[in-house]
């Protein structure tokens, strides 16, 4: 799983908050005696569909997601990563270049978890032509220009990722790892840049105006629905790094490029929905009365609940239960995640989303997302928010690839959507 600590941005709002207890927000000004003299309503319509997100910031999230699968009911899902390499220390001392002999060039990246299954892929790396920047803002349709020459020998090209079993590193027992060869002849050119008497290696931005980066991708063309799967990877852990192993004078040695959060980077991802349900409903908005979707990178769940507008305005709200069941089968490789976020529109016209400061919580009983919206609703009433539709995502939008298959308001099946709100007039 994708670590707590993440500080997740969402499309275009944060979302900086910490999981309570179900129903916890606002029960220290909740009279339970109120609550059981209360009126309770349940028969708000919902109208459920999907809505495309497609300027999703991917930069410098807490991890980045690699690798590609496909998927029987939203597609094919591919993801790359654009990073920057920093040094581990400047003006390295390589000595005579002719008395050196490379072993290896290895690219290391700590896993964090995955989605799918860990089956065979082909991964393919190249350097980057283009300028990254921390300053600048990358989306998920990014891309920067790279060399065309793949730097992953083809015999080292397909790796079947293993993200339970230890790394052994020069007899050290280290966390999970991807690791990829590289060309040692790209060694090779950088050691002789450090020994040509250039500045290149004497800072980081000399080092960055030479070799600008790399962008690590896969190359699946074969695979049959089910199979793949997108890999999460912790590219600030100081395990993340390009090491040159080398013999120097016969000495065995290494030099380290790193990864860590002074290097810009992002995830580059691709959604090809073409033929699916999925697209049916994104394009046809009635069809989500049926099932509708959400996909981190992807798409968003949303619903509409004009009956907030009937409430009247004399009231305090004190529980706003919305359940969410979902179409999934215990065990099933694509599991939906523990939490979902909630967002609203400022307006009826603007394409931003405001964070509402909801987060919903899986029942695996159930099979349903159960989220607590008494202050949206008490917002709604108090005409402190206008009444837009309400988005649904995964939790982890930008740093993973979740998906949920969620059940329409006239689903065929036994569970649909519902709103129970419980109030008392004033």
């Amino acid at each position: 799983m994708i670590r707590t600590i993440s500080i997740l941005f969402l499309c275009c709002f944060a979302i900086i908050s910490c999981k309570k207890k179900e129903y916890q927000l606002g029960a220290d000004v909740i009279n339970p005696s109120s609550i059981l003299g209360g009126t309770s309503v349940d028969t708000f319509s919902l109208y459920t569909y999907s809505i495309t997100e497609d300027s999703v910031i991917s930069d410098n999230p807490a991890n980045v997601v690699l690798g590609s699968y496909e998927d029987p009911i939203f597609g094919n899902y591919e993801a790359s990563i654009f990073t920057q390499l920093r040094l581990a220390g400047v003006d390295p001392n390589f000595g005579d270049p002719d008395l050196i002999v490379i072993d290896s060039f290895i690219l290391a990246l700590e896993y964090e978890g995955y989605y799918g299954d860990l089956d065979p892929q082909v991964f393919e790396v190249y350097e980057l032509e283009e300028d990254l920047s921390l300053d600048s803002t990358y989306y998920s349709f990014s891309t920067l220009n790279h060399s065309s020459t793949n730097l992953v020998p083809f015999d080292n090209a397909t790796i079947t990722p293993n993200t339970s079993s230890p790394t052994i590193v020069d007899g050290d027992s280290l966390a999970p790892q991807l690791r990829i060869h590289l060309d040692t002849n790209l060694a090779r050119s950088l050691i002789l840049e450090a020994t040509s008497g250039s500045s290149t290696f004497s800072g980081n931005d000399e080092f960055l105006e030479f070799f600008k980066g790399l962008h690590i991708k896969t190359n699946n063309i074969m695979q049959a629905p089910g199979e793949g799967a997108a890999l999460y990877l912790d590219i600030n852990d100081p395990s993340s790094k390009a090491t040159i192993y080398f013999r120097q004078d016969g000495e065995p040695t290494s030099y380290d490029l790193l990864m860590n959060s002074d290097c810009a980077d992002f995830t580059k991802v691709s959604i090809d929905q073409t033929g699916t349900n999925v697209e049916e409903v994104l394009v046809d908005s009635t069809a989500g009365q049926s099932t509708y979707y959400a996909q981190a990178f992807g798409a968003r769940a949303a619903m509409s609940i004009p009956g907030l507008l009937n409430l009247p305005e004399n009231i305090v709200i004190h529980r706003a239960d919305l359940s969410l069941p979902i179409q999934f089968q215990t065990g099933y490789k694509y599991q939906p995640g523990s939490n979902v976020s909630v967002a609203t529109r400022v307006d009826s016209l603007s394409q931003g989303l405001i964070n509402v400061g909801i987060i919903g919580v899986y029942n695996a009983v159930e099979k349903s997302f159960d989220i607590n919206i008494r202050d949206y609703v008490q917002s709604i009433v108090n005409k402190d928010l206008p009444l837009t539709e309400l988005m649904v995502s995964p939790l982890y939008f930008i740093n993973s690839a979740e998906r949920i298959v969620f059940n329409g308001s006239n689903t065929i099946n036994k569970l649909k959507p519902k709103l129970t709100i419980t109030y008392t007039s004033y």
